[in-house]
C-alpha cells in the first residue's frame, strides 16, 4: 500500500517540478524548492494519514485547480482530453460526427450540426438529444461520454436520440471535420464585401486571404470585417491579418514580461494585399485576445473604423508548457501592448476585493496614448469603438436564462411548430416575446441574485442575534421588491433576448451560413459600417 502511495505522489511531484524551470526558477531556487518539499511531505501524510480513504489523483487536482485560480481565468492545467482540445481549437481539424455537443450527464445534446457534415447528413438537428452510442447508455458511462462520438474516419456510429419526445435512430459515419475560421465571406452590396473571422485557428490568416482577394475580384471597393464574438487564439495569425491591411515592417504588437526571453516585439513581415482599400472592424464583448490585437492595432494606426461595443478587454499573452504524461499546463506569460503603447486588460487580477473576484479597471484611471494620425485612444477597459453604438443590455437575468438553455431550448420548440418560408425577412413577434415569457414560467425559471444571498446572509445574522422580529417585514419587502425587479429585467432586456432568440431560430432553418446573411439585411452593426463605408467624407472623418 505505501510503495503505490509513494508512486501516486511521485507522479504529480513531478509535474509540479517541471512546472517551476527557467529563469524563475534559478532566481527563486531555494523557495521554490522549500516549497515543493512542505507540499510534498503533507501530501504523502495526508493520503497515508486520513482518517477516510483518499483518492490521491482527485486531490492533486484539487491543488492544481485551486492554486491556479488564485491567478487568472487563463492560466490552466489541460489533462489529455483538454489538451486534445486546443490541439482541435488551434488547428480547426478532427475526426467525428461534425457537431458541436453539448455534454449533459445523461445525455448528449446536439447544439449546432454542421452543413453537409455527418451528423447533418445522417439527419440529426439542433436540440436532439442522444441517450445511446451504440449500445452504450449515456445515463449509464463514467467517463466524458462525447468520447463514444469519436472514431477513425470512415467508420460508422449506431445513435439512439430524443426529438420532441419521440425516439429515433441513426447512422453516422465519421469523418474528418474542418472548422473553418472564417465561415463566411460574401458581398453586402455591389461594392462592399462582408468577412467573418470567427476563431484566430492556424488557419486564420489563408482564409481571410483568400476571402480579401475574393471580394476584391467580386468588384469590392470596401471591407467589413466582423470580429464580434470572436474569443482569439494565434497571436501570430493576429499578425499575419493585420498585415493585409498595412505595409511590411509595421509594429502590431508588443509583449512585456518578466521573463526577458517572453519581451517581444512583433512587425508585419510580408507585402500587404491592400494598405488603402476602406475597411471597418465590427467587435463587442465576446471579442477578446488575438481580435483586440487586430482591431486595436488598426485603430492605433488609423488603417479602419472600428464600430460596435467595447471589446472584452484580456490583454494577456498564453503559452502552453509540456508536463508529463500526455498534460500541459497553460501560463500566462506576459501582457500585450498595441502600436500606441496601451495595455488594455479591463480585470486586475491581481487586486481582488472582497470576494475575491477581480477588480475592474475604473475609468478615471485609463491613460490616453495617441494614435498615428493624434487620435485619442484609451488604456484598461478593452478596445473602445471609434463609432460606439454600445452594449446589449444585459444582466444576472438574462445571463441566468442563457445558462439555463432556455433561449436553446425555446428555439428547438419554436422550429418544430412554426413553418417560416422568407427567413431572411423573419421577425420574432411581441406575441412571440409573451410567448417566450410564458415558456420561462412553464419551465419553473428562477434564480438567486447576488443581492438575494447577501440579504439572506445578513438576515440568518439577525436571527442569530435575536433581531429578526424588528426587521422581518422589512426583508420580506425588499425580496417581493427585488423579485418584481427580476421580472422587469426580462422586460428592459426584450430587445437584447428577442436578438438571441432570433439568431438561434434563424440557425435551425438556414444553419450558421444563413445566419451571416441574414446578418447582412437586419444587423444594425452592419447596416452602421455599411453607412459609414459609403460616405468617403464620413469614414475619413473617422480617421482625422
Amino acid at each position: 500500500m505505501k510503495n503505490l502511495l509513494k508512486k501516486k505522489i511521485l507522479i504529480p511531484v513531478l509535474a509540479l517540478t517541471i512546472l517551476f524551470t527557467g529563469s524563475a526558477f534559478k532566481n527563486d531556487f531555494f523557495e521554490i524548492a522549500k516549497q515543493i518539499e512542505i507540499f510534498t511531505t503533507l501530501f504523502k501524510e495526508l493520503n497515508m494519514n486520513y482518517v477516510d480513504e483518499t483518492n490521491p489523483g482527485d486531490l492533486m487536482d484539487t491543488a492544481i485547480k485551486s492554486m491556479l485560480a488564485d491567478l487568472d481565468p487563463y492560466t490552466n492545467f489541460l489533462n489529455e482530453q483538454d489538451v486534445e482540445a486546443a490541439r482541435i481549437n488551434n488547428t480547426g481539424d478532427y475526426i467525428g460526427i461534425g457537431a458541436k455537443v453539448r455534454t449533459l450527464k445523461d445525455k448528449l445534446v446536439i447544439v449546432e450540426p454542421y452543413k453537409n457534415y455527418p451528423a447533418d447528413k445522417a439527419g440529426l438537428k439542433a436540440g436532439d438529444e442522444i441517450i445511446k452510442v451504440g449500445n452504450t447508455s449515456v445515463k449509464n458511462y463514467n467517463d466524458d461520454a462525447g468520447n463514444l462520438l469519436k472514431g477513425a474516419p470512415g467508420t460508422s456510429v449506431e445513435v439512439t436520440y430524443k426529438r420532441q419526445n419521440q425516439t429515433k435512430t441513426a447512422t453516422i459515419k465519421r469523418a474528418e471535420v474542418e472548422i473553418d475560421a472564417v465561415p463566411h465571406f460574401s458581398m453586402v452590396n455591389d461594392k462592399t464585401g462582408y468577412i467573418v473571422l470567427s476563431q484566430f485557428n492556424n488557419k486564420a490568416a489563408s482564409q481571410t486571404n483568400y476571402a480579401l482577394r475574393d471580394l476584391k475580384a467580386q468588384g469590392a471597393k470596401r471591407i467589413i470585417l466582423d470580429l464580434r464574438g470572436n474569443p482569439g487564439g494565434l497571436l501570430n495569425e493576429a499578425i499575419k491579418i493585420v498585415n493585409l491591411f498595412v505595409p511590411k515592417g509595421q509594429l502590431v504588437v508588443t509583449t512585456k514580461s518578466k521573463v526577458k526571453k517572453y519581451n517581444r516585439t512583433y512587425y508585419t513581415q510580408k507585402e500587404p494585399i491592400d494598405i488603402e482599400i476602406p475597411l471597418v472592424v465590427l467587435i463587442d464583448g465576446g471579442s477578446a485576445s488575438a481580435s483586440e490585437i487586430v482591431s486595436g492595432a488598426l485603430q492605433d494606426l488609423d488603417r479602419a473604423v472600428i464600430v460596435g461595443s467595447r471589446s472584452f478587454g484580456k490583454g494577456l499573452v498564453q503559452r502552453p508548457k509540456l508536463l508529463t504524461y500526455g498534460t500541459q499546463v497553460k501560463i500566462t506569460i506576459s501582457r500585450y501592448y498595441t502600436p500606441s503603447g496601451r495595455c488594455i486588460q479591463s480585470l486586475d487580477y491581481w487586486n481582488r476585493d472582497e470576494k475575491g473576484e477581480a477588480v475592474k479597471v475604473k475609468q478615471e484611471n485609463y491613460n490616453e496614448y495617441k494614435t498615428k494620425n493624434g487620435r485619442q485612444v484609451f488604456d484598461g477597459g478593452g478596445v473602445l469603438p471609434d463609432e460606439n453604438l454600445g452594449a446589449s443590455k444585459n444582466s444576472a437575468v438574462i445571463n441566468a436564462i442563457a445558462n439555463d438553455n432556455l433561449i436553446f431550448n425555446f428555439a428547438t420548440d419554436f422550429y418544430y411548430n412554426n413553418q417560416i418560408t422568407d427567413i431572411v425577412n423573419f421577425k420574432l413577434s411581441a406575441r412571440d416575446f409573451s410567448n417566450f415569457k410564458n415558456y420561462l414560467k412553464a419551465n419553473n425559471f428562477s434564480f438567486e441574485t447576488n443581492t438575494e444571498k447577501a440579504l439572506a446572509k445578513a438576515f440568518e445574522a439577525a436571527k442569530k442575534e435575536e433581531l429578526s422580529d424588528d426587521i422581518n417585514n422589512d426583508y420580506n419587502t425588499l425580496i417581493s421588491n427585488l423579485n418584481i425587479s427580476k421580472t422587469k429585467a426580462i422586460d428592459e432586456n426584450k430587445e437584447y433576448l428577442l436578438t438571441l432568440l432570433t439568431e438561434e431560430i434563424v440557425k435551425r432553418y438556414v444553419y450558421r451560413e444563413g445566419l451571416y446573411d441574414y446578418y447582412k439585411i437586419n444587423d444594425p452593426k452592419i447596416k452602421k459600417a455599411t453607412e459609414i463605408l459609403n460616405s468617403p467624407s464620413a469614414y475619413l472623418n473617422y480617421l482625422r
